[in-house]
């Protein structure tokens, strides 16, 4: 099973989030991700905080073996024409390791203070199904286009009338979160869409959010069908958490 961090930009620095992901690449960490907000998810909710997608410009020189990518991208803050040649243009910073990684967006305060329309869930998850298809049509007009031909898209999020049908129709990675009965429950329902669209649920890679108190439920997430578990770590960065991650899958 794969091994990844989220890096939280949040009450850190750039220079304190730079030489974590080095960190992890030099670890060996298979992926290394961020988050797409513009303020902070927990704690004080007026820290430090910084934008993701500048930030994974810089992780993709930085770095020079794991996968790296947004877990996950909120479709409505940009055109999708925008946000494709965004991720192609990072894909070649980073020599072909960026995963697209893409969700409908939940948190209300980046909508209000920037100026987005919220609107609703159901709104914004129409938002994305549209959009996917544009950002693949893009990507195949880009000169040059991705690196590797066809850039891995991840799909994160629980719902299961919709999200889950997007994976199934359109995802290389599906991302969600714990606990395991949680994480199993959504692979049952991926499977079914699976088969109602006539897609083999082998072909897509499983991957699940934990905090660093779930390291030692890590085989439970294996046995259910987990191919790639996430650490997610805030500030002050102890990437102590991914050591431990690392040898308990042996």
């Amino acid at each position: 099973m794969k091994i990844g961090a989220q890096l939280h930009p949040q009450a850190t620095s750039v220079k304190e989030l730079r030489d974590a992901w080095r960190a992890c690449d030099d670890m060996g960490i298979d992926s290394i991700w961020t988050w797409d907000h513009f303020y902070p998810l927990y704690g004080d909710p007026d820290a430090a905080h910084f934008e993701g997608y500048t930030l994974l410009s810089a992780m993709a020189a930085d770095t020079k073996r794991a996968q790296i990518g947004m877990l996950v991208t909120c479709f409505t803050y940009r055109n999708p024409q925008l946000l494709a040649d965004m991720a192609r243009t990072i894909d070649h910073i980073s020599d072909g390791r960026f995963v697209l990684g893409l969700g409908s967006g939940w948190f209300e305060r980046d909508y209000d203070e920037y100026g987005y329309e919220f609107g609703t869930a159901i709104g914004r998850l129409r938002a994305l199904e549209a959009g996917i298809p544009v950002i693949k049509d893009r990507l195949a007009k880009l000169n040059p286009g991705p690196v590797n031909g066809k850039m891995p898209i991840m799909i994160g999020g629980r719902g299961e009338k919709v999200t889950l049908r997007l994976v199934a129709e359109h995802a290389d990675l599906y991302n969600t979160f714990g606990p395991p009965e949680h994480f199993r429950q959504k692979l049952d329902v991926l499977e079914e869409w699976c088969a109602k669209v006539g897609r083999n649920p082998a072909e897509i890679e499983k991957t699940v959010c934990v905090g660093v108190d779930e390291i030692d439920k890590l085989a439970d997430y294996a046995a259910i069908g987990a191919d790639h578990v996430i650490v997610m770590l805030g500030g002050p960065f102890d990437l102590k958490a991914l050591e431990k991650a690392k040898k308990s899958l042996g």
